[in-house]
Formats: C-alpha cells, sequence, structure tokens
C-alpha cells in the first residue's frame, strides 16, 4: 500500500518538481497552494511536506492548524531560507525537520523515506554478495577492508554526532559522503541506508538515532 503525502507548496515550479519525486518513491501525493487549500485537503495523510511561506501566511500557521486535526504527523518544512535563524524557527514550530531548497530529487526521497518506515526497506548489518562483488570475489580482501572500515567507525560516528550538535549540515553531509563511498566496498547495507537517510534529513534527531544503531549493530 502506497504512503499518502500532502505537498504544500505555491510555486508551479517546485511544486512540479517535487510532485514527480515524491510519486516515484513511490506514493499518492496530495497538493496544495495554500494554507485554506490545505486544511481542505487533510484527510489521513502520513506525511505532510510545507512551504515555509505561504500565499495565505506562513507554514507555520498551517501546522498549527493541521496539527489540531492530526496530532502526530510527521511534517517536513522546505524552504530556500537557509539561515539558521530559519531552521531554528521552523523547529520550534514543531517541524519534524527542514529541507533546503533547491533540493535534489534523491534528498528530498532519502528526507521522506527516513521518517516513513513504511517506505524503508529492511537492509542487512553486512550483505556479503555485495561486498564480495566489490572486490572481485576476493574474500581476503572483504575481511581486511572490514577490519580496516571497524577500525575507523567509531571516528565517522563521532564526526557525525559532532557535526549534528553544532548544527554544521555541510560538515555532517561531507562524512556521510566518504562513509557510504566506504559502507559500499564493505557491504555494510543497513549503515549506508541509514546515512542516506541522515544525509537526506540532516536534522533529524530520529535519523541520527538509526544512523547511530547501525553502526552499534556492526560494532556489536
Amino acid at each position: 500500500m502506497k504512503p499518502r503525502l500532502l505537498l504544500v507548496e505555491d510555486d508551479p515550479i517546485s511544486h512540479a518538481f517535487m510532485l514527480a519525486a515524491l510519486e516515484a518513491l513511490p506514493a499518492r501525493v496530495d497538493s496544495a497552494g495554500s494554507i485554506a487549500q490545505a486544511l481542505r485537503a487533510e484527510d489521513q495523510h502520513d506525511l505532510w511536506l510545507i512551504d515555509a511561506n505561504l500565499p495565505d501566511g506562513s507554514g507555520a500557521q498551517l501546522l498549527a492548524g493541521l496539527r489540531r486535526l492530526r496530532a502526530r504527523t510527521p511534517t517536513l518544512a522546505h524552504t530556500a531560507d537557509p539561515s539558521p535563524d530559519m531552521h531554528r524557527s521552523l523547529l520550534e514550530a514543531g517541524f519534524t525537520a527542514v529541507l533546503v531548497k533547491p533540493l535534489s530529487a534523491a534528498d528530498l526521497q532519502s528526507a521522506v523515506r527516513a521518517h516513513l518506515p513504511l517506505l524503508a526497506a529492511p537492509a542487512q548489518d553486512w550483505d556479503e554478495t555485495a561486498a564480495l562483488r566489490a572486490l572481485n570475489g576476493s574474500r581476503e580482501h572483504v575481511d581486511t577492508l572490514r577490519r580496516l572500515f571497524l577500525d575507523e567507525l567509531p571516528g565517522s560516528v563521532g564526526a557525525v554526532e559532532q557535526s549534528f550538535r553544532t548544527g554544521d549540515q555541510e560538515a555532517l553531509r561531507a562524512v556521510l559522503h566518504k562513509l557510504r563511498a566506504s559502507c559500499g566496498f564493505v557491504g555494510a547495507s543497513r549503515l549506508a541506508s541509514a546515512a542516506q537517510q541522515l544525509h537526506g534529513a540532516p536534522a533529524s534527531l530520529e535519523a541520527l538515532m538509526d544512523f547511530r544503531a547501525a553502526a552499534d549493530a556492526l560494532r556489536a
């Protein structure tokens, strides 16, 4: 069953781009271009995506109205304003995470997947087939690289957590990008998936906790 999303975006170009990316998840997407339209459109959606600025008010105002209908729906704000003040104000208004436009379709999809377990396919801690394929079938090379990978993993996790605490999303994404490449060589599929989700939603505490759990599972 496809999840049902509510996309609130008044710019036609941004709306068309985001709609296509979301429908490719796959998901069923209902659209609105204003607060009034969104309040009329809400009908048991699994996730809301709300522009920070709308023709008839703010995204925060819309979120407050929607929360009176459904209190627990995860909600992603999207904005072209990258300033820390905007980011902080949206989180304080109750948004689950903040996405800065322009963003790629992959980053948008990753952010949505991070907050919708229905879309997240379970991944193995270690994918032996993928690791052997990446290293030309050499079991010895796989074992050697995994030992090196595990030796470096605490430092990578520490760098991710430090960047998350300080709100340095550029540094966070840089560490995650490098880590995802390493995961591919050693077949750390679950950690790669968690890193991708956190990369798409760098302010999400839930995504960070999933990332930490995936790393801990490899070190257990």
